[in-house]
């Protein structure tokens, strides 16, 4: 039977275990505890290989408890250890073996666009202390987590790549821009040469928030909080799609 944050039974759940679940079933008693949850999510986790449902002949998945049971511990070390899929599968891996595991304390996200993978970290500021993503560090700050220099900053922002807040700051996801393009530069790319780059995460952003605007003006405080989680999960899956885009064009381009 799955269970609630502070470790009580769920309700609604004791019904649905007498037999298969279709996804929408198991999506209303997962939305309980997990608000934000989507088809889209399950069907991108089953596809990982973290959840096997059944299928009928006609193609239907259907969910047992027990599968129920593992989305359920998926989404809370997401939820409450921001652990990425990776470690949570070896996790899981583990459980099946019999194994105990241990987990780490509650922690914040160190991706902004994870919902599902968040192997990367969180950027560092002046000093290598970590960086939450809603703080603001000034201009020097910015300098010296990129470890770049001033000429180099206005040259970034004169090409779009980097760009100071309203209040003159730059928040996190400045620094991290900072810092790659501060490193691509080492390799002789130049912020000229990323132009493409940013024009193409621009036009990716556009087709996100294409899908997303009907949600995000609805008057349901679940429908737009429904629309960040799908606004997530589709930066997630063009982030992706776009890396190994990238990566068969070089195989090709290197054989």
């Amino acid at each position: 039977m799955l269970q609630s944050r502070s470790g009580g039974a769920r309700r609604g759940t004791t019904a649905a275990e007498s037999g298969p679940m279709s996804i929408g079933t198991v999506l209303n008693l997962l939305r309980d505890e997990f608000p934000e949850v989507t088809i889209s999510k399950i069907r991108f986790l089953e596809s990982e290989g973290l959840v096997e449902p059944q299928r009928t002949p006609s193609g239907y998945r259907k969910f047992r408890p027990k599968d129920v049971e593992r989305l359920s511990r998926i989404l809370r070390l997401q939820r409450d250890h921001y652990l990425p899929l990776k470690v949570i599968r070896e996790q899981l891996d583990a459980l099946d073996r019999g194994e105990e595991i241990r987990l780490p304390g509650p922690a914040r996200p160190s991706d902004a666009l994870d919902p599902f993978d968040a192997d990367g970290g969180e950027p560092s500021g002046a000093g290598g202390a970590d960086l939450p993503r809603t703080a603001r560090v000034g201009r020097d700050e910015l300098l010296a987590a990129a470890e770049a220099d001033e000429e180099q900053l206005r040259e970034w922002e004169a090409y779009g790549l980097v760009g100071p807040d309203e209040d003159g700051g730059y928040d996190a996801d400045a620094v991290t821009v900072a810092r790659i393009v501060a490193d691509l530069g080492r390799y002789g790319l130049e912020p000229r040469h990323l132009r493409v780059v940013k024009a193409s995460a621009e036009r990716e952003a556009g087709l996100v928030e294409q899908v997303v605007a009907p949600l995000r003006r609805h008057r349901n405080p679940q429908t737009r909080a429904h629309a960040e989680a799908t606004a997530r999960e589709l930066a997630t899956l063009a982030v992706r799609l776009h890396a190994t885009l990238v990566q068969s064009a070089l195989r090709a381009r290197l054989r």
